[in-house]
């Protein structure tokens, strides 16, 4: 990205690029991080406080287009691609998705843009690496925004007590057998993110981003992470989330219920802002994307 384009976003504002109708990729300055040999590819837009952003399943970095361009008005905003998909790496074996190295990539990308720490926002299997992050690694974590994912203990205990829950996460438990990919191509995954309104240059971008990616590594968070049955609440001892949290949940999500919200202020010590939106589904930066970005404008410029 050049120098003049650098200097139009952080002296007049994204929304002056916006409304000039300009490709959000010919915006972004792209990069990459090595985690122990895995590189985890970024895009940056705007300049401030660091605001690092991690997609869902199956997405990639460009799924934050509808905010990044307002929200770098104030603030540096990355959008990583998870490791599997996209422009990252794609390595090997179901031992290369656990949790522990999704949150290291994502540190990993904090230190290579040199920053100590980060607002974190994290939407389905990126939301999930946010709270981790947020718990195991708290110094790294300035606010945390959670879109359309419980605390983990929330969808612990719908998995184990909400039979819809259970029944919903069908999906899921298909996902956990090794085989599973071989009858899933890039076309079906994109028709799950893909929304008819969405411009026809953006709908192509999906499905060459799923193109690119790797359908057994993004099954394999589902095979490393995820709950198996018998399903059972977390018996371990509550790590309290220390940064402010902001969710925000479609509440026409079939995947991940809303009664998973119940109570998960039990596990922030901090404040927590809970928004709904009733007539979102699971892809709530889609479904309501300038309500989304007005309302994480709002919250982080209390």
């Amino acid at each position: 990205m050049n120098l003049n384009v650098k200097d139009q976003v952080s002296q007049r504002g994204v929304t002056a690029i916006a409304n000039t109708n300009t490709d959000l990729e010919t915006l972004v300055e792209h990069g990459y991080a090595d985690n122990n040999g895995v590189k985890i590819h970024y895009a940056s837009l705007g300049q401030g406080p660091l605001l690092l952003m991690i997609h869902g399943f199956p997405d990639h970095w460009y799924t934050w287009h509808n905010q990044m361009q307002l929200l770098a008005a104030d603030y540096q905003v990355v959008a990583i691609d998870m490791r599997g998909y996209n422009l990252s790496d794609k390595p090997k074996g179901v031992e290369n998705y656990d949790i522990r190295l999704l949150i290291a990539d994502v540190v990993t990308v904090i230190r290579q843009l040199g920053r100590e720490k980060a607002i974190v926002v994290g939407h389905d299997w990126g939301a999930m690496v946010a709270w981790q992050l947020a718990m195991h690694i708290p110094t790294v974590v300035e606010k945390l925004i959670i879109l359309n994912l419980p605390h983990p203990r929330g969808m612990m205990r719908e998995l184990a007590h909400n039979p819809q829950q259970q029944q919903n996460s069908q999906y899921a438990r298909d996902f956990q057998q090794p085989e599973a990919y071989l009858s899933i191509t890039p076309e079906m995954l994109s028709s799950v993110v893909i929304q008819p309104t969405m411009p026809a240059t953006v709908q192509q971008k999906y499905v060459e981003a799923l193109q690119r990616s790797d359908i057994q590594a993004m099954l394999h968070y589902y095979q490393q992470n995820y709950p198996r049955e018998p399903y059972a609440e977390d018996p371990s001892p509550v790590i309290k989330v220390q940064a402010p949290v902001l969710m925000i949940h479609g509440l026409q999500d079939q995947y991940l219920l809303a009664d998973g919200l119940n109570n998960n202020w039990e596990w922030v010590d901090n404040d927590l802002t809970l928004v709904t939106i009733p007539t979102a589904g699971h892809f709530v930066q889609h479904d309501s994307p300038d309500l989304v970005t007005r309302t994480i404008k709002s919250w982080l410029s209390r």
